[in-house]
């Protein structure tokens, strides 16, 4: 506890009176000061107890006593010490009566209590008590260190929620809560997840203070680790401010968990090369090799369909960084192994099919989506990320799924997606590949000579080769159709090879056709 003014008065070599003030002398002093100037405030910085002998103040004038004592009180004086026997006998009841009004503690000091003694029974006091802090300090973080090594994380924030009378709780990348102590704590701490999100948006280091009447508590965030974006974030909730043995207590805590994040890294960092190894192998057409390097580590995703993933980043990839955060902390969670290769502007992931890995896939893209739907994150920008998805494969087929992984991140790419999966292209239509610009040149180029054709109004070459295509060759059902004679969709038919130069009884003729009818009507236009 720092020094009071009850301890001093209590101190029996200081022999101090208290004259005024007297149920409020359990205000802490931060130091004790000597001024004998009429105007002290502007070197007082709050918490004194300012002690004077009264040289140059009347202090028998009662209006000037209240002007004096009503300036200390607003710079924060916590106590008025004045000696007796020096310029004036007895403390003059103008300052007396000033200090009742404004409620401040006067303290009379005989003249054989020299100004010293007291400053240095202060000094004596605040050393003391930051003695005792920092022993407790040094205790704590034993204490926490000893938990950290043979309990972990999870023991680690059962002694700091001790050691600070209150709750702590620990969040992982995603911002969900990995660990909280007490149990019931657990709840309270998930309240929180929309602040530890925000904070983790800041410039690490960070912190910050959560509080009010829809909390039933003081709570401060921080951030954990050492990187540009946190690995974690720790929590606590007390019932006031931490005070001097709690701060530390903290402190220390913070540390312990950042070198334990960051020793985490290294083991990833580790992890990530093996993978890598694992998937080198594997694209290699030697699963047993790549079972063998794998091990316990990602033996498990070897031994169950897997999906491979392919993402693409612009020049500033920290979405990719993102999405292998989320990846993990939901395979994490999931208690499943996830492969996590980065390669420059790539990510290769090597998931478990229908595993939270590559379901925290499908979520981080429609969250892309969204975002860029409600136009906060606009298709195009340079950390945009596009996502190529194979079907469910296993270690024989690992080449085969790569190739997948790659056109869907190819077809993801053109349409302007940030998630495609091969699946989708199986079951969808081939239409929708066409919206390319060199695709629509071919066609405009293919059939440009048709068009210049039905401009002269000399017929409608165009709409009668399409009605005759559509009919696979079908010469009553196209006429009908178009609402002509067969004979004369016949001689259009025969025109379209003349000015074509090319022979309709071809296939591969038919097919060109059709994609590039196709590729230029109407609704295709709107395909992405």
């Amino acid at each position: 506890m720092p020094p009071t003014l009850a301890s001093l008065v209590h101190h029996s070599a200081l022999k101090l009176t208290v004259r005024a003030g007297e149920d409020r002398l359990d205000v802490p002093v931060r130091w004790a000061h000597v001024s004998e100037l009429a105007d002290p405030v502007p070197y007082m910085d709050g918490g004194e107890l300012l002690l004077i002998t009264a040289l140059k103040l009347d202090a028998e004038d009662p209006e000037a006593m209240r002007r004096y004592v009503k300036r200390l009180v607003g710079a924060g004086v916590v106590g008025l010490g004045f000696a007796v026997g020096v310029n004036y006998e007895h403390t003059p009841d103008a300052l007396v009566d000033a200090a009742r009004e404004e409620g401040l503690p006067l303290i009379e000091v005989p003249r054989r209590t020299p100004f010293l003694a007291i400053i240095k029974a202060v000094s004596a006091a605040i050393a003391a008590d930051q003695y005792r802090a920092v022993t407790a300090g040094f205790a704590a973080q034993r204490e926490l260190t000893r938990q950290a090594l043979t309990a972990g994380p999870e023991g680690l924030l059962a002694a700091l929620a001790a050691q600070i009378d209150g709750w702590a709780a620990l969040y992982d990348a995603s911002g969900s809560v990995a660990a909280a102590a007490p149990e019931w704590s657990g709840r309270r701490a998930g309240r929180l997840t929309a602040e530890v999100e925000r904070l983790r948006e800041r410039p690490a280091p960070a912190s910050s203070v959560v509080g009010g009447p829809e909390h039933e508590d003081r709570v401060e965030l921080h951030t954990i680790g050492t990187g540009r974006r946190p690995r974690a974030a720790l929590a606590v909730g007390t019932a006031a401010a931490l005070g001097t043995v709690e701060r530390y207590a903290l402190h220390s805590a913070i540390a312990l968990l950042t070198l334990t994040t960051e020793r985490s890294r290294s083991l990833q960092a580790a992890e990530q090369r093996i993978g890598a190894a694992v998937l080198r192998m594997l694209l290699a057409g030697q699963p047993d090799h790549a079972r063998a390097v794998a091990g316990d580590l990602y033996g498990g995703l070897l031994d169950a369909p897997f999906r491979i993933v392919v993402a693409e980043c612009g020049p500033a990839p920290a979405g990719l960084a993102g999405l292998a955060e989320d990846v993990e902390a939901a395979a994490a969670g999931a208690g499943e192994a996830v492969l996590v290769v980065p390669e420059g502007q790539r990510l290769v992931l090597l998931a478990a099919d229908g595993g939270a890995a590559v379901a925290a896939c499908g979520e981080y893209a429609a969250a892309r989506e969204t975002a860029r739907t409600a136009q906060e994150q606009p298709a195009g920008e340079e950390d945009d990320v596009v996502i190529g998805m194979s079907a469910p494969a296993g270690p024989i087929a690992a080449a085969g799924a790569y190739k997948q992984a790659e056109q869907s991140l190819s077809v993801a790419r053109r349409r302007g997606r940030v998630l495609v999966e091969h699946d989708q292209l199986a079951s969808g239509s081939v239409l929708p590949l066409l919206a390319d610009d060199a695709v629509r040149a071919f066609a405009d180029g293919l059939l440009r000579a048709l068009h210049e054709h039905d401009a002269t109004g000399r017929g409608d070459l165009v709409a009668s080769l399409r009605a005759w295509l559509s009919r696979h060759g079908q010469w009553d059902a196209a006429a009908a159709d178009l609402g002509v004679h067969r004979h004369t969709l016949r001689y259009r038919m025969r025109r379209v090879e003349e000015i074509l130069g090319r022979s309709l009884d071809d296939p591969d003729v038919r097919m060109e056709l059709w994609l590039a009818l196709k590729a230029t009507a109407p609704e295709s236009q709107g395909v992405v």
